[in-house]
């Protein structure tokens, strides 16, 4: 359990058996009445953002979170598998799982597995499973560049950008310099072209 006025950003709590990180707080002290604590969260399984009041010093269950880094295999159809890389035990997650930043994912690749097992009261004699909640990717990756169109003589790094394809399948905007076969740094938060390798 953890009360209200230990909120932080990052915080991890359980509400209504789903698992949220608290985003922003503010502890709010009015002149007539007593204090309570304005947060806006964020639902960890869907990406919704709610804002909630709590009475200061309302307790509540935090969830706690581990973080796990895997290795992503190979893909089979629409399922992708993770190694653990200190037990060897393989973990399956579609496509839909990961959501958008699957266009980055590439055989070997080692990313942090978050999941969360509830063990809240409601939860108490059930058998515990363990929920992933989310896949986090390296901040940077190199990747190849497959497709693009032909640069042409005098196009300069401060000229515009086109449209190339990676390895991976993505699809980012580069300088015109960049040509099939490159290698770019690209940054997976933002979809960006970081520089060349």
């Amino acid at each position: 359990m953890i009360s209200s006025n230990d909120f932080r950003p990052g915080v991890t709590i359980v509400l209504d058996g789903s698992v949220w990180r608290v985003v922003e707080f503010l502890h709010v002290k009015p002149g007539k009445g007593s204090a309570f604590v304005r947060t806006k969260l964020k639902n960890l399984d869907t990406g919704n953002s709610v804002e909630k009041t709590f009475r200061a010093g309302e307790t509540v269950p935090q969830a706690v979170i581990e973080k796990r880094d895997m290795q992503h295999t190979y893909r089979e159809g629409q399922d992708l598998v993770f190694m653990d890389m200190e037990s060897y035990e393989e973990l399956r997650l579609s496509a839909k799982d990961i959501g958008d930043r699957v266009k980055y994912l590439k055989e070997g690749m080692v990313v942090s597995v978050l999941s969360w097992t509830d063990t809240t009261q409601e939860n108490k004699g059930k058998a515990a499973v363990e929920k992933i909640l989310d896949v986090e990717l390296p901040n940077s990756i190199v990747l190849e560049v497959t497709q693009t169109d032909p640069g042409v003589k005098g196009d300069t790094a401060t000229g515009g950008t086109k449209p190339a394809t990676l390895e991976t399948g993505a699809e980012v905007m580069v300088p015109l310099f960049i040509t099939i076969g490159d290698k770019i740094k690209v940054d997976t938060r933002t979809d960006t072209y970081l520089g060349r390798e």
